[in-house]
């Protein structure tokens, strides 16, 4: 069975860490995302994602103006894939989301953790190995992009210009993606409600507006306080 961070390449059959772009074996070479529904990376030559089964695809040219990659790689080409719409960097496998389709891609994954209301704890927030940092670019307006823990919990750091969308380095995207579909989006919430002090009066809202008012910040830009102390941990911020 292929390890939790690992694939397997087709043509060697060795592990490759998840952030590989080769095997070290064979120097079989990894594609950009390959998958439509989970958009993980894949090998050159798959014909099914290892990861969700699907079937791989390509992400399809579109009408728009190229962006320059965050990561100073070139030009990105503006793609369709999986029914989104983004911008690929075919040199460093990152993609650019704008805030529409950041939204939609979210709200189609989101659904409560199964641990809620059972007792049992929901997991941990996950451990993050900070490296040293280095802030990107907006492709759009320039200026520099917050640093973030996705949902708090998530332990993965995605760029974010809260004007125009969100930069995922190479897998972060399907890492986002499955930390909502597995119900971590909504744990995350119950964890900062636990937190919250007793005084505070409890805010209404049905199980599925509560969680998007709180990633609604972070995709539309309304309320910077609000990110900061529901939604994510700031791990450094700088201004041109």
């Amino acid at each position: 069975m292929t390890d939790a961070g690992a694939l397997n390449c087709p043509d060697c059959g060795a592990a490759v860490p998840e952030h590989s772009t080769e095997c070290t074996f064979c120097h079989a070479r990894l594609a950009t995302i390959g998958c439509p529904k989970c958009y993980a990376l894949v090998f050159v030559g798959s014909k099914h994602c290892q990861r969700c089964g699907a079937e791989i695809g390509q992400p399809a040219d579109r009408a728009a103006s190229p962006l320059p990659c965050p990561r100073k790689c070139g030009p990105m080409r503006a793609v369709r894939f999986g029914g989104a719409d983004m911008h690929l960097c075919d040199v460093c496998n990152g993609v650019w989301v704008e805030t529409e389709t950041l939204q939609r891609l979210v709200a189609e994954r989101l659904k409560p953790s199964p641990l809620l209301g059972t007792g049992i704890p929901t997991p941990a927030a996950a451990r993050i190995t900070l490296g040293a940092v280095e802030y990107a670019p907006c492709p759009e307006c320039k200026n520099l992009m917050n640093r973030v823990n996705f949902a708090h919990t998530s332990g993965v750091i995605v760029d974010v210009c809260t004007k125009h969308g969100t930069w995922f380095d190479a897998d972060e995207l399907r890492r986002v993606l499955e930390f909502i579909t597995s119900g971590g989006l909504e744990a995350a919430r119950a964890r900062e409600l636990r937190q919250t002090p007793i005084s505070s009066p409890p805010v209404p809202a049905s199980p599925l507006e509560d969680p998007w008012r709180i990633v609604r910040p972070i995709l539309d830009g309304d309320d910077a306080k609000l990110i900061i102390n529901a939604l994510v941990t700031f791990t450094g911020r700088r201004k041109l």
